[in-house]
């Protein structure tokens, strides 16, 4: 189970990733595929061709976290999205509905407060 707080943001690369890569090849998609800044202590989420293995990185003040899960049956569900960007951030709940093989577009979500940004 990974546990995460609520401060972290989740970006989901849109393109099939090659599980083969370790820090510094995950470093490389983060920086010159999404633009972003891997040591931003965001998650980024990787899921290979297959969708059968995840991986996510994560900057942690002083080194690199990676998280790996390999199914042994089945595949994740990413969301479907419209836009053809590099990535989607998810939610927190939202990752943890895709490591639980749940279907995120069958699943309803109930009206929560939300206060204004």
């Amino acid at each position: 189970m990974f546990a995460a707080p609520a401060r972290l943001k989740f970006y989901l690369y849109r393109e099939p990733a090659d599980m083969r890569k370790g820090f510094d090849g995950l470093c490389g998609l983060v920086t010159d595929t999404l633009g972003a800044d891997p040591l931003s202590g965001d998650v980024f989420i990787f899921l290979n061709r297959r969708r059968n293995r995840m991986k996510l990185l994560l900057w942690d003040r002083d080194g690199f976290w990676i998280f790996y899960k390999r199914l042994e049956q089945g595949a994740f569900e990413p969301p479907v999205v419209a836009e053809k960007t590099g990535s989607v951030e998810l939610a927190y709940d939202e990752l943890m509905l895709i490591l639980h093989g749940i279907e995120l577009a069958s699943a309803k979500r109930r009206r929560r407060y939300r206060p204004a940004a």
